[in-house]
């Protein structure tokens, strides 16, 4: 009897892809993510010796030279129409989150029963069921993400916390600019009797 040697197969080793944290392409493609310059910045702090490979300057004159001199135009054309594309992109955001208001209100329940409600959030970049549960632990209360009749998504905060609530966000949020945030009180108005 002849005893059987299980073996491994052998093949060749997995590869380690590095992907862009900025556009999450291999830093090879990065160019065509339209983020070039952002992705090229990210590269150099994360991985400096990947940087050197991909945008040295003898790597990059060695890849235009190969090219024919209708080819560089081109390239320089694209690069640039890209680039002006990125930065028009840029400004909008940064003008849409300008204008974007986050709206705090007071809401009467019944009685004297009250909740906060949040909304707007969403626009500044912020994650509503992470923010949601950090107010939850922040004020001792619950809070929840719940739908507008709009469509939207807004953040539903258990009693009348709207002042805490409010310097709360400038202090953990200082990149939503103060003139952004807006208080309402919306109780509901006692009908005269007679």
């Amino acid at each position: 009897m002849s005893a059987e040697v299980a073996t491994e197969p052998t093949g060749p080793a997995p590869r380690q892809v590095v992907y862009c944290g900025v556009c999450s392409l291999p830093p090879e493609y990065c160019e065509f993510g339209g983020t070039a310059k952002k992705c090229e910045e990210w590269l150099g702090k994360a991985h400096p010796d990947l940087h050197q490979k991909l945008y040295s300057a003898e790597v990059l004159s060695a890849n235009l030279s190969a090219l024919s001199v209708d080819a560089q135009k081109r390239a320089d054309k694209d690069a640039a129409k890209k680039t002006a594309k990125a930065a028009a992109a840029e400004q909008r955001e940064a003008e849409r989150k300008a204008e974007a208001i986050v709206l705090i209100k007071r809401v009467e329940r019944n009685k004297r029963k009250y909740v906060t409600v949040v909304s707007g959030l969403e626009e500044h970049g912020l994650e509503l069921k992470k923010v949601a549960k950090e107010l939850g632990k922040k004020f001792a209360t619950g809070s929840s993400v719940t739908k507008t009749a709009a469509g939207g998504e807004e953040i539903t905060v258990q009693g009348d916390v709207s002042d805490d609530l409010y310097d709360w966000l400038q202090e953990k949020y200082p990149e939503i600019p103060e003139d952004n945030l807006d208080m309402k009180d919306e109780t509901k108005k006692k009908s005269a009797q007679s």
